[in-house]
């Protein structure tokens, strides 16, 4: 693991870009006319994101991890090369392997709109016993008065294969039961919470419980309106046809040890994905980019 001072020394640009360490582990922040965020170098996971004269835009936990080797609840977490249970072995990680891993810095760039940071990880033979190819991943995260994420996945093995992934955005609410989500109706969706009910969003989604939807055929955009702050999200997408609204409310919170006792009204989950059905399959030499742009608008 390389520190905080020679990433540095590497990657930072004066001023504008940096590194810390949270936890022991090393953190980049960004700081420039546009924004600030935080982006920590495990899981490649941005952890903090807010436009100049707005309220952070995204959720994280309070609660500290255990272990150095686990990520915070919160930011948006990387889920890759599948979403949620693995399909056919629910003993394997929820969400893949790399939101827990150190990646590594590849790159940096600065111009007068947005700061540039690019990290890369990829598959090892002792990732094998979970996920029998080769592949290459990398983030590229540009913090600016929008702030986009580029998950780019790249095949350089003999074999195709196929892979399910989200960009899992938790968004700082001031109240859950005061937000309104647009954006999905008359959309199909697998209702997680009824063992994945196949069902039909009508109008805009509130929260008055547990959420767990898997959206089909939806490219975009989505708007968060959230009254109390008197701001919307707007996020929209590419390399995507499903998204995932979430918020676990609070008999699912109390079983999640990093959520909190009030974390879930804080919190909603709209996620850039391709899931269920919305498998991504690459052949030798493929390349798929998932993109998630969020931007913030009075309203």
């Amino acid at each position: 693991m390389k520190a905080a001072a020679e990433l540095n020394r590497a990657f930072g640009i004066e001023g504008e870009l940096g590194f810390t360490e949270m936890d022991g582990e090393p953190v980049a922040w960004v700081r420039n006319g546009a924004c600030a965020a935080s982006i920590a170098v495990r899981g490649a996971q941005v952890v903090s994101w807010y436009p100049s004269g707005h309220a952070e835009v995204l959720w994280i936990s309070d609660i500290r991890p255990k272990s150095p080797d686990q990520p915070v609840r919160g930011g948006v977490p990387i889920c890759w090369p599948w979403f949620g249970p693995h399909p056919e072995d629910p003993a394997k990680p929820n969400h893949g392997f790399v939101r827990n891993r150190l990646w590594t810095v590849a790159g940096s760039a600065s111009n007068t709109q947005a700061t540039e940071l690019t990290l890369e990880t990829g598959t090892t033979p002792a990732d094998r016993a979970l996920w029998p190819h080769r592949a290459e991943v990398s983030l590229r995260v540009i913090a600016g008065a929008t702030l986009r994420l580029e998950l780019t996945t790249r095949n350089p093995g003999t074999d195709g294969f196929g892979l399910t992934q989200a960009l899992h955005s938790y968004f700082h609410v001031a109240d859950i039961t005061d937000v309104e989500v647009e954006g999905f109706d008359g959309l199909d969706y697998l209702d997680k919470v009824e063992a994945y009910a196949l069902k039909r969003q009508s109008g805009t989604i509130t929260i008055g419980g547990e959420v767990d939807r898997i959206f089909l055929g939806h490219t975009g955009p989505a708007v968060i309106r959230d009254a109390a702050l008197g701001r919307a999200i707007i996020i929209t997408k590419s390399g995507s046809t499903s998204s995932v609204v979430w918020n676990p409310w609070d008999a699912r919170a109390a079983q999640l040890a990093d959520m909190g006792p009030d974390g879930y009204r804080r919190m909603l989950c709209v996620e850039t994905a391709n899931a269920g059905d919305d498998i991504v399959r690459l052949e030798p030499g493929g390349v798929h980019t998932l993109t998630a742009e969020f931007q913030v608008a009075s309203g």
